[in-house]
C-alpha cells in the first residue's frame, strides 16, 4: 500500500466480492458509498447493490471511537471473510478508507471496464491509519501551458489516489491568465493566450510558432471545486502580484508602470523566466484587484487564498516617479517595503473577508499579519523564520520538491532543469526542519510538491515529472515515517513495483525505474541542467 498506513495486520483468507455483494452505507457513509461503486462497479463490472446486512457486505460509517483514536482524517478497516468494515473518524477519513480498500484489489481495480476472467478478493486485513500532516498539497501551474478542465479532473483523482488533499492552483503569470473574471473580460480575452511559446529552457533558440492558449470559465471553476471537494480536496486559488502579472498588464495597460514604459505595446510574455514588467503600486491596481478577489472569493471556498508575492523585479518602481512618491507618501525605506504594503494590503482585504492570506516566502520581508501563511520555496529558511514569528507555513523546498527538476543525470532525461532528484531524493525529504522547538514545529501545516510547467507542454510530459515521485512524496506527508537516513526505501521500491500497475492502469505516462521511454525523449531540446547536490538550506 502507498502511503503505508500506520498499522496493518493480515490474517489468513480472503472476502471475496460476487454478484450478490452490497455497499451498506451507515451514518455519514453516503458520499464515499456512491464514490465506491462507481468506481469499482465499473472496474469489477459487479452491480454493488446498496443493502443494509452486514451479511456479504461493505459497511462504510463514521464512528466516534475512530475520531478519538486517529482524527476526522483518520480510518480503521476491518477485512473479515463475510463482512467488510470501513469506519472513518469523519467524512475525509471514510473516504480515504475507501481508497485503501480499493487498492488492497489490486492494480485492475483501477480500470474503467472488467477484464474477463478476474476474482476480486480483499485479503483479511485489520488496518488503522491516519495522516502526519493536515496540508499534503500538490501545486499545478496552469499559467505557463495550459491545462484542459478534463486534465485537471483527472488530477484530482490521481492526487485522491494518493491521499493528497490540497490542491495548490496557479492560475496566471506572465504567460497567461487562466480563470475568467466577468468585471474584467480583458483578462481572457487578451490575457489567455500567447502568440508563441519557446521550446525548453529560456536560453533555447526553438520556438513553437503557434499560439497557446486556453482558460477556464467561472462554470468550469464551479466544477472543479465541487469535484475536489467530493474527493476531499481543498482547492486553494493563486493569483499572482505584484510580480509575474505580464498577462495581467497586457490585457489592462494601466495596470503597470505607465510612467517607465509604454505599456500599451506589452503583450502575453511568450518566453520563460521574471518578466520585469509588474504592477504600479497604485490605488487603481489595488481597486482592480479587489474586484480579482471578490469574484474568487465566491468561487473558492478554501480558507486560504494564495496572492503569490515572489520574484517581483523592482527596477520599474525605482524608476517610476509615481512609485517614489508613493514610497515616500507611505513613510517607506525603500522597494522592498513598498512590496510589503502591497502584499499587507491584500493581507489586510481578505482578513476582513474571512480569509487568510497565503504567499511564497519572500513575503516574509517587510513583515506579515499574524494570520497570514508561508509557502517555503527558497529551502527551509523562509519556512523556519516563518515558523519562529508565529506563522503557520508550507513546505515546498525547490531543492526538495519541484518536480520539474529532472529526475536521473542521464544524457536521455528530457528537457533537463534544476538538481537531479530521484524517487529516493524525495522519499528522504523531511518537511519539519530539525531546528525547529516543538511548539515552532506546531506551526508546519504540512508539505507540498509542486509542478512548473515552462517544460511540460502536454499531460504526458506533465505525468512524467510527476510521477512516480508523486506517490514517494504522498508518503512523506501521510506517513509517520522514521527519520531520512532510517527510512525504509528498499522497502518502498518493493511495494512500488504494484503501484507501477496501479499507475498503468490508470494511464498515468510515468518514468520508469529504468529511464524514459524513446518517445518520452526530447532529443535537442536544451534545459538548464544544474550540477552536485543541492543546498540543504
Amino acid at each position: 500500500m502507498i502511503p503505508t498506513p500506520r498499522y496493518a495486520h493480515t490474517y489468513g483468507g480472503h472476502f471475496e466480492l460476487g454478484p450478490d455483494t452490497r455497499l451498506v452505507a451507515g451514518e455519514g457513509g453516503g458520499a464515499s458509498e456512491r464514490w465506491l461503486r462507481g468506481v469499482l462497479g465499473a472496474a469489477t463490472g459487479l452491480p454493488l447493490a446498496p443493502g443494509d446486512s452486514p451479511e456479504n457486505g461493505i459497511q462504510l460509517y463514521l464512528h466516534p471511537a475512530v475520531t478519538k483514536d486517529l482524527g476526522e482524517e483518520g480510518y480503521r478497516l476491518m477485512v473479515l471473510r463475510d463482512t467488510v468494515h470501513v469506519a472513518g473518524g469523519g467524512p475525509a477519513g471514510l473516504f480515504w478508507g475507501a481508497q485503501t480498500l480499493r487498492q488492497l484489489l489490486g492494480p485492475d481495480a483501477y480500470r474503467r471496464a472488467p477484464l474477463p476472467g478476474r476474482r476480486w478478493r480483499l485479503p483479511a486485513t485489520h488496518l488503522k491509519d491516519a495522516p502526519r500532516f493536515r496540508w499534503r498539497g500538490l501545486m499545478l501551474d496552469v499559467a505557463r501551458h495550459f491545462m484542459p478542465k478534463e486534465g485537471v479532473l483527472r488530477h484530482l483523482d490521481l492526487m485522491a489516489v494518493h491521499k493528497l488533499n490540497v490542491f495548490h492552483f496557479h492560475l496566471t503569470d506572465d504567460q497567461g491568465w487562466r480563470i475568467e473574471i466577468r468585471k474584467y473580460p480583458r483578462l481572457t480575452e487578451v490575457g489567455s493566450w500567447r502568440a508563441r511559446t519557446k521550446f525548453g529552457h529560456r536560453a533555447s533558440p526553438l520556438w513553437e510558432e503557434k499560439p497557446h492558449g486556453g482558460f477556464y470559465t467561472q462554470d468550469d471553476i464551479r466544477e472543479i471545486v465541487a469535484y475536489a471537494a467530493e474527493r476531499h480536496i481543498t482547492v486553494v486559488p493563486e493569483i499572482d502580484v505584484p510580480g509575474h502579472s505580464q498577462a495581467a498588464i497586457a490585457a489592462y495597460p494601466e495596470l503597470g508602470n505607465t510612467d517607465v514604459i509604454d505599456t500599451t505595446t506589452l503583450s502575453v510574455w511568450d518566453n520563460w523566466g521574471i518578466s520585469p514588467n509588474v504592477l504600479a503600486p497604485t490605488d487603481n491596481t489595488l481597486r482592480f484587484y479587489e474586484g480579482v478577489f471578490e469574484e474568487v472569493l465566491d468561487l473558492f471556498p478554501s480558507p486560504f487564498v494564495h496572492v503569490g508575492g515572489d520574484e517581483c523585479l523592482k527596477e520599474q518602481w525605482k524608476r517610476s516617479p509615481a512609485a517614489q512618491a508613493r514610497i515616500r507618501e507611505l513613510g517607506l525605506t525603500g522597494e522592498d517595503e513598498l512590496q510589503a504594503w502591497f502584499i499587507g494590503h491584500f493581507d489586510k482585504w481578505l482578513a476582513a473577508r474571512g480569509r487568510r492570506l497565503i504567499g511564497w516566502d519572500e513575503i516574509l520581508e517587510g513583515g506579515l499579519a499574524k494570520g497570514a501563511a508561508v509557502s517555503s520555496w527558497r529551502g527551509y529558511a523562509g519556512g523556519i523564520a516563518a515558523a519562529r514569528a508565529g506563522h503557520d507555513v508550507v513546505m515546498c523546498p525547490e531543492q526538495q520538491v519541484y518536480l520539474d527538476h529532472r529526475q536521473d543525470a542521464g544524457s536521455d532525461e528530457p528537457v533537463p532543469i534544476g538538481y537531479v532528484r530521484t524517487l529516493e531524493d524525495v522519499y528522504r525529504f523531511e518537511p519539519v526542519p530539525a531546528e525547529l522547538t516543538p511548539d515552532e514545529a506546531r506551526h508546519v501545516l504540512g508539505a507540498q510538491a509542486n509542478v512548473w510547467t515552462e517544460v511540460m507542454e502536454d499531460q504526458a510530459r506533465v505525468d512524467y515529472q510527476t510521477f512516480p515521485r508523486l506517490a514517494a512524496f504522498a508518503e512523506v506527508a501521510w506517513s509517520s515515517l522514521p527519520a531520512p537516513a532510517q527510512r525504509d526505501f528498499a522497502g518502498f521500491e518493493r511495494r512500488m513495483t504494484a503501484h507501477y500497475g496501479r499507475l498503468d492502469a490508470l494511464g498515468v505516462a510515468y518514468r520508469p525505474p529504468t529511464g524514459p521511454r524513446p518517445w518520452q525523449r526530447r532529443p535537442g531540446v536544451p534545459g538548464r541542467p544544474i550540477d552536485g547536490p543541492p543546498p540543504n538550506r
